[in-house]
């Protein structure tokens, strides 16, 4: 079948399939302050590593102005955590739109860690988190060139904390962490099986 997304007929799509054909995406659990010290923490599947070298760059996008974008630009920094199996439901009560100023960490159950180059805090116990510093925020907009609300967060990563027991053999061990990504609607997967194949010369 084919459709267009401004024109899904909902009868045979009740629920919009593009978040499910574009998955499974990893979830950036973002963790910012403000320029008055409040802290956010929320996750975003549309969240990416976009370049690794010389530069590595990281990219969230929010649907929406929410805190996290708002306090981004207030204060240039943010952290990246990554979600295991073990707090993917403290990450989704963290996506509860709580009123500013209330704290996403206690409303989870979760604790803060400090950071080594940014003022956010990681979380505490994920196996591996990014801190980052702003790069450029982008309001997006459609073809016709109008304003969509939607806005693209890039941050350069300046230092990375992992979790040792996730480290085999010098390598991050995606197995071991059992890092989970969101597959659209309400369904996700985790990471516990890995292949390998040998890319071509210069590949």
């Amino acid at each position: 079948m084919h459709y267009r997304p401004d024109a899904r007929d909902t009868s045979i799509l009740p629920h919009d399939p593009l978040k499910a054909i574009v998955a499974p995406r990893p979830i950036g659990w973002i963790s910012v302050l403000s320029a008055a010290g409040d802290l956010n923490l929320s996750p975003y599947s549309f969240f990416n590593m976009i370049s690794s070298s010389p530069t590595p760059i990281v990219m969230f996008s929010s649907e929406g102005r929410k805190d996290a974008v708002t306090f981004v630009e207030e204060t240039g920094e943010f952290t990246c955590s990554l979600t295991s199996y073990d707090m993917a439901q403290q990450m989704s009560l963290t996506s509860a739109p709580l009123p500013r100023g209330q704290s996403e960490y206690a409303f989870a159950g979760l604790e803060t860690a400090p950071s080594e180059l940014v003022r956010p805090p990681r979380v505490k116990g994920a196996p591996a988190a990014l801190e980052c510093k702003l790069l450029s925020v982008t309001a997006l907009h459609d073809l016709t060139g109008k304003p969509i609300d939607r806005y693209m967060v890039l941050g350069q990563v300046v230092s990375v904390f992992i979790d040792e027991r996730c480290l085999i053999d010098g390598r991050f061990d995606m197995t071991a962490a059992r890092t989970i990504a969101r597959c659209g609607y309400s369904d996700y997967t985790v990471v516990d099986t890995l292949f390998s194949i040998q890319r071509p010369p210069g590949g």
